[in-house]
């Protein structure tokens, strides 16, 4: 059977249009894996919003894991925790229903075979701000085709496939597995969907603009200059940094290096380019910065002062200057945190009783008593 086919499925999120936001989990587990190389595993497992991975499990790590600064900074540990006990769970459930429908399809264990489930829900935002159902999602596929899918409207499985209708009429048998399938795809998952945009929301308004310098270092070679673009104290980390020569964005193949976006300590991040030019140049060197979090953009023009002139060492002095006051303000606020505080980082923004007891994707038919197929 074709692979990429099927992992293909994996990025059939949910289309967002205009005021239509969702919250999906995708899981996808391989009778064996087939080739052993990095990111290809037995059983992988994500949640997306508004189809952005916002958690992550794999079979080789075993522990689901933050993908969005938010969600690190707004759930507590025990979230983490009991989010790792389910998908642990469930990657237990496809390995033994993987079995079931192999013998039920009388396959052999030649071929690699894969289930996958997707399960989430659509919320339309109101004027308000709240979100209303839209619809709910809760399908299985098996080996790249459509295997078993919930209708949330009238409460029952259907069954495309004739291998199907044995789960189809085991499962539309309880009762109130189609009634908590149901209840999480209408109301739970609304909720954790609105829950997990407000604290988005929340992390883009507290966003930190860039701060932006171009100045030059000396190079080895004695006509030449090393043009510097600083960009430093935004965040989130991703960010467009740009040196340009009248107007032509310059690349690696210009020779441009770049340091890539680091962390600068204080939850805010750096990111520094350079490109080693004549002199002589009289050319006009911009380097440009897009920061869309914070709504900046920034062309800053380098004046030509070199680092052994007047102006240059100014400058120089000015950014060496500038680091060091950062850097000893990172140092106290360290500290602060660490001796002033009472070294405590407990007041995560959000209290455990506000946390329900249920993962977001853990309403379903697959936690708990285990349903097989």
């Amino acid at each position: 059977m074709n692979l990429i086919a099927v992992f293909v499925l994996l990025g059939t999120g949910l289309t967002v249009k205009g005021a239509i936001h969702s919250l999906t989990y995708i899981y996808t587990a391989l009778s064996e894996n087939p080739v052993g190389l990095p990111g290809i595993h037995e059983f992988t497992a994500m949640g997306q919003l508004d189809s952005r991975i916002i958690d992550y499990f794999d079979s080789d790590h075993q522990k689901k894991v933050p993908k969005q600064d938010w969600m690190k900074d707004r759930l507590p540990e025990d979230y983490w925790e009991k989010g790792t006990q389910s998908r642990q769970s469930k990657q237990q459930w496809f390995k033994v229903n993987i079995d079931i429908l192999k013998k039920r399809m009388r396959q052999n264990d030649s071929d690699v075979h894969i289930l996958q489930w997707m399960h989430g829900c659509e919320g339309d935002t109101q004027s308000d701000g709240t979100l209303k159902f839209h619809r709910g999602i809760d399908r299985y596929s098996y080996d790249g085709n459509d295997f078993l899918s919930f209708d949330d409207a009238n409460s029952v499985w259907v069954a495309p496939i004739d291998a199907a209708l044995q789960t189809k009429r085991k499962w539309d048998d309880v009762q109130v597995l189609k009634e908590y399938t149901k209840g999480y795809l209408e109301n739970e998952c609304i909720d954790w969907l609105g829950k997990f945009m407000t604290y988005e929301k929340q992390q883009a308004e507290s966003a930190s603009p860039p701060k932006v310098f171009v100045y030059t270092k000396k190079a080895k070679v004695e006509k030449n200059v090393i043009l510097m673009c600083l960009a430093t104290g935004f965040y989130p980390k991703d960010i467009i940094l740009q040196i340009k020569r009248d107007d032509r964005i310059l690349t690696r193949e210009d020779g441009v290096t770049t340091s890539g976006t680091r962390p600068n300590g204080d939850d805010t991040f750096q990111r520094r380019d350079h490109v080693e030019i004549l002199k002589s140049d009289m050319s006009t060197y911009t380097c440009e910065v897009i920061h869309a979090a914070t709504g900046v953009h920034v062309e800053a023009v380098w004046d030509h002062s070199l680092p052994d002139g007047s102006n240059g060492a100014l400058i120089g002095g000015g950014i060496g200057l500038l680091l060091l006051v950062i850097g000893i303000a990172v140092l106290l606020v360290v500290l602060w945190k660490k001796f002033g505080s009472g070294g405590s980082d407990s007041d995560s923004g959000i209290s455990d009783d506000s946390i329900k007891t249920t993962n977001p994707e853990a309403a379903s038919l697959l936690e708990g008593n285990a349903e097989e197929v």
